[in-house]
């Protein structure tokens, strides 16, 4: 079965389900894809303000991604879908989340009627949080200065959250993460995370090569835009009935046998049993190599055992990056 926040938080999908449990709450409005360091700025300044107000604490977002709404034939890879945003927000300590349909009538809202119509008479919000460089509205012309002006005008709270940058003075954004994947800085990625990046597939059948070679995998599927680069990973991966095992796992074509389509194998380390057809949440967590062909097998097994013994080394000796990570993050195998 697919992996979820906790089931006292709340998802909510359509503001005429809006419950009272979060209404006269503080909202943090946003995208949110990733819930990066950045987002988790926001997030805090909004847990910490609920926390004032003795008032529950939610996100606002929207599905699909705006950019991938307006170009369609280009969509943004998301770092995490919603069902897994959710699972990090909740983490986060949030009440729940409100995420709407973009569609192109809600893309076509006045900023003011965004404000009046939503914020006040749909979610009865007492104070919003938002990053700096979040719109919203027709024509993006809700800026944080309107949202600022609105709760004035309204009398609700408004915060708005500065740019969070890293220890060399960077932006942090999702889309610096998404080029951290591709190029496989994946430690760099979770630094900016502040988490291990994990996903979440459905073990598919193979041609079962890798159990000839003796290293059977799980063979998973990413999303066909996922930037990930091809190679060889450290992981960390969760059963769906919460058995945790460390692995190794290779992203590619295979081009030593059919340099097909690219799929995720898993070989996980010290385990026996069928997976077919179930969910693994994999953690992905260091970038061993990238994908090579070899002069022959016994010289893939070599490099396969050889990678094996370092992802051992690097699972056997993790920290937690953050309090969220130790959340998200099984950190050890008991």
């Amino acid at each position: 079965m697919p992996f979820s926040a906790p089931t006292d938080f709340l998802h909510i999908t359509s503001l005429d389900d809006m419950p009272s449990e979060l209404k006269g709450g503080v909202v943090a409005i946003g995208n949110f894809d990733g819930v990066h360091r950045g987002h988790q700025a926001v997030l805090n300044t909004a847990l910490e303000t609920g926390s004032t107000l003795d008032a529950p604490v939610y996100a606002m977002s929207f599905e699909p991604h705006p950019r991938s709404f307006f170009n369609p034939a280009n969509p943004v890879f998301r770092l995490t879908p919603s069902a897994q945003k959710a699972s990090v927000l909740a983490a986060c300590g949030l009440n729940g989340i409100v995420e709407l349909p973009f569609t192109k009538e809600f893309a076509s809202i006045e900023a003011d009627h965004f404000v009046e119509d939503i914020l006040l008479s749909k979610m009865g919000i007492r104070h919003a949080v938002t990053g700096y460089d979040f719109h919203f509205g027709k024509a993006r012309a809700g800026t944080p200065d309107f949202l600022r002006q609105a709760g004035q005008t309204h009398d609700f709270g408004v915060t708005i959250v500065a740019q969070e940058t890293d220890e060399g003075t960077e932006t942090i954004s999702s889309s610096r993460i998404r080029d951290c994947l591709k190029a496989g800085e994946i430690t760099l990625a979770n630094a900016l995370l502040g988490y291990r990046w994990f996903f979440e597939s459905k073990v598919q059948h193979g041609d079962k090569r890798g159990r000839d070679l003796g290293y059977p995998t799980a063979n998973l599927q990413l999303a066909e835009n996922c930037p990930l680069k091809h190679g060889v990973y450290a992981v960390r991966v969760v059963l769906d009935d919460g058995t945790v095992c460390d692995g190794v796992a290779s992203y590619g074509r295979r081009p030593m046998f059919d340099n097909g389509a690219p799929l995720f194998e898993v070989f996980l380390f010290d385990f026996t049993g069928d997976l077919y057809g179930r969910t693994l949440k994999v953690h992905v967590v260091s970038h061993l190599r990238g994908e090579e062909t070899f002069d022959s097998v016994e010289a893939l097994i070599a490099q396969m055992n050889r990678d094996s013994d370092e992802a051992r080394a690097i699972l056997a000796s993790l920290h937690p990056l953050s309090a969220l990570d130790h959340t998200l993050f099984p950190q050890s195998l008991g």
